[in-house]
């Protein structure tokens, strides 16, 4: 099928090789010219405008928008809103909150144009791994977009779901980074604990690769820490600065609203804020470990 992709980033861009390489045709756009222009060169049909785009696409139009959460979703969907027809579908593949989703596809079906919100696991190795989707929206919306759906997952029968009506996925994606939040945390003290028992001398990176074999707590998290330890054990010149996207802030505030405790998430939350305000090697370990699964910037002392 044909499909528009809406920010060509790093992580739009991979979502959009994986697509193409399954035998899809896609028009990409992106707001910045340059990223356009990389895009181009990788063998991608690209678009100068977003009612370019439309234009190229046949209709009924399926269109995903991969820009980050905020007013820049906002925006974007808001635009296509003023060019899309009856029966097009949105596909907002960001880590967007739930309840701007639901508005947001409130809004669009006053004009007859249907959403998706798809959950999106898997980082920087989706293009190679395949992503876990996590999808919310009308079963007749999602059955127009699963070709592409089964395309991006690891396989045409795992790691794709459909949770249920609109703002379902985004709200299980939110969950999913709470989950994420507290398991980093565990790896993060129990790796400061192995780092502050000097009187052992012991080896973090060899031990991360140890437990990665046969252990209870084995993980693909555990996989990316033995990675980041084994280039520098010390995690020389990666400042303890941990920043959060936001899922783990809603997550903790739902868990408010729910009365459902979340004593886990809420401090591994916490932990963040505090790790921008004082030196840890566990805070490093974090900030490795996110520009290990999703490229994440870390910031790197003089």
């Amino acid at each position: 099928m044909d499909i528009g992709m809406i920010g060509m980033g790093r992580m739009g861009g991979s979502m959009a090789e994986r697509i193409r390489k399954g035998g899809h045709r896609v028009v990409g756009y992106d707001r910045d010219p340059d990223t356009r222009t990389a895009a181009a060169a990788r063998g991608l049909e690209v678009a100068d405008s977003l009612e370019h785009l439309v234009e190229m696409l046949p209709k009924p139009r399926a269109v995903w928008v991969m820009v980050p959460s905020g007013n820049p979703t906002e925006a974007t969907i808001s635009a296509l809103a003023d060019v899309l027809d009856a029966g097009d579908v949105v596909v907002d593949g960001g880590n967007s909150n739930y309840k701007d989703t639901m508005r947001r596809a409130a809004t669009l079906q006053t004009k007859g144009v249907r959403m998706i919100d798809a959950g999106v696991s898997g980082g920087i190795w989706g293009l190679a791994e395949g992503y876990c989707l996590m999808v919310g929206g009308d079963e007749d919306a999602i059955a127009a977009v699963d070709p592409v759906f089964r395309t991006l997952a690891p396989s045409p029968e795992l790691g794709y779901a459909r949770m249920g009506a609109v703002g379902s996925g985004h709200f299980v994606k939110m969950v999913h980074n709470g989950i994420e939040y507290g398991l980093m945390q565990a790896y993060a003290e129990g790796f400061e604990l192995l780092k502050a028992k000097e009187q052992f001398g012991l080896d973090v990176a060899q031990i991360s690769e140890l437990w990665r074999h046969g252990s209870v707590v084995r993980s693909w998290l555990l996989d990316l820490t033995a990675a980041a330890l084994s280039d520098d054990a010390d995690l020389t010149g990666i400042e303890p600065w941990v920043e959060d996207s936001g899922e783990g802030r809603w997550a903790v505030e739902e868990s408010v609203e729910l009365a459902v405790p979340l004593p886990v998430i809420s401090i591994a939350l916490q932990a963040r804020f505090r790790s921008r305000q004082e030196a840890a090697f566990g805070f490093k370990l974090l900030a490795a470990m996110r520009n290990q699964f999703g490229g994440h910037a870390v910031r790197r002392s003089d």
